[in-house]
């Protein structure tokens, strides 16, 4: 099992991080994706996380099903029975947490209220994998909260404003979250400087994409942005083809 790994200097910096299980190797958020992620060497794995009609969390990354299965449907409308009839390959949280091991996990959690989030870190510590969780959160308050929670668990922010780094350190975060358009080394040092670590999502955060953002969708990255982002040294890079970076660092 990894051993504080959001918490402690990395054995190999960047940490690959394959976003959606690495959604470039088989469907996303699938136990597919994870072993494949496993064995092209990613260091973690990223996955989403929501809760179904019953209260189960599992990983999902749309808020509806429309793109995954052309059902318009939400994923919080739906019990778990029926969102397996609708899409067989979905995980657990249980699962996904049993089908990482021993890499590490990040959770995008898809919440907005602080009980499911104590669910959410209650059951990374009844399954043992406290010291190889990571989760990340989309506001000051909600940081605050799971930190309230827990002193073991690491979490990321999620925040869209860089400015806001002293402020989420504050309130318990570890690590911070850049865009790879805003992934500049001013900021990367602005958020060293507030005491938390680098992680950079490639590609573009939205579906029309700003001409500060490379014409990638989120997830992607061509090698020329990879090495843009490498120059910066950020303690780990999101991208759905963990091969990128583990390829070039065995040829190095």
């Amino acid at each position: 099992m990894a051993i504080d790994l959001w918490k402690r200097a990395p054995d190999r910096c960047p940490l690959a991080v394959a976003h959606r299980g690495g959604a470039a190797l088989a469907a996303e958020n699938s136990i597919s994706a994870f072993k494949a992620a496993a064995a092209a060497g990613a260091d973690a794995i990223e996955t989403d996380v929501r809760l179904t009609w019953d209260s189960v969390p599992v990983c999902v990354h749309d808020s509806d099903l429309y793109r995954l299965c052309n059902d318009p449907r939400a994923v919080s409308d739906l019990d778990l029975a029926t969102l397996r009839s609708l899409l067989p390959s979905v995980m657990t949280l249980g699962e996904a947490l049993a089908a990482s091991d021993p890499l590490g996990i990040l959770l995008d959690i898809k919440l907005s209220h602080e009980e499911p989030i104590a669910q959410i870190i209650a059951e990374v510590a009844q399954l043992g994998a406290m010291r190889r969780a990571l989760i990340g959160l989309r506001s000051i308050s909600l940081i605050g909260a799971a930190r309230r929670l827990s002193n073991d668990i690491a979490i990321l922010a999620f925040l869209e404003d860089p400015v806001c780094a002293g402020a989420a350190h504050a309130a318990g975060a570890d690590w911070f979250r850049l865009w790879q358009g805003s992934a500049t080394a001013a900021l990367s040092d602005a958020v060293r400087e507030a005491g938390m670590r680098v992680a950079v999502m490639v590609g573009q955060p939205r579906s029309i994409a700003l001409p500060e953002y490379p014409p990638f969708p989120v997830g992607h990255v061509d090698q020329h942005g990879l090495e843009r982002i490498l120059a910066i040294a950020p303690d780990a890079i999101l991208l759905d083809d963990p091969r990128m970076m583990t390829r070039r660092t065995t040829s190095a």
